[in-house]
């Protein structure tokens, strides 16, 4: 079977500044920032996709994703990284996986499929010379972060260790960082879509 590009978008906080989970966050079109994400990786042919989610949550119909509750409240998100990532390597068919997080709900498709094929072991999209989100990672740092061969104790540590390609890109989602209502608006109003 072709290798593929899987989906890990983190969404398992507790979104305390945001007044919620921010999986279920809702842009100005209804869907909640956990939908718009599953939608971008689906729209850029991701597959599988996994969503990390707080405890004891499992929304239904989001897009076909396949959900994991994290086993505890209050997880570093390093943790979180390390759950997904685990039960996706179970999946033998990807060989590269962007991993989302859920407080970035305006990226494009086109970002993701840029940040596929750069077939480096990390991406991060760069627009207007700052970095952002969503990052790729070749299976086999993924496989190493399971390990904990690469312990963190953030992805940025991990993306300093094994030598990131910085990817520009023509998307300000990347750096649209809605982890609370008004920072959505605020990226919103500087053009984000939604």
């Amino acid at each position: 079977m072709a290798a593929s590009v899987a989906g890990l978008i983190l969404a398992g906080g507790a979104g305390t500044r945001f007044g919620g989970p921010k999986a279920f966050g809702r842009l100005p079109d209804g869907r909640s920032f956990l939908a718009a994400c599953a939608d971008t990786l689906a729209a850029a042919g991701v597959s599988p996709v996994l969503a990390t989610l707080p405890v004891a949550t499992a929304p239904a119909g989001e897009h076909g994703l396949e959900v994991l509750p994290l086993p505890a409240t209050g997880l570093p998100m390093f943790e979180s990284l390390r759950i997904g990532l685990g039960r996706l390597l179970g999946d033998i068919r990807w060989d590269r996986v962007v991993v989302f997080p859920v407080d970035h709900p305006l990226v494009r498709a086109e970002t993701v499929r840029t940040l596929a094929a750069t077939g480096t072991v990390a991406a991060i999209p760069v627009h207007r010379g700052k970095r952002g989100h969503p990052v790729m990672l070749a299976r086999a740092v993924a496989e190493q972060v399971v390990a904990g061969a690469l312990p963190g104790p953030t992805l940025r540590e991990v993306l300093h260790a094994v030598g990131t390609v910085d990817v520009a890109v023509d998307d300000p989602g990347v750096t649209a960082n809605c982890n609370m209502p008004e920072a959505l608006a605020a990226a919103l109003a500087r053009g984000g879509s939604g």
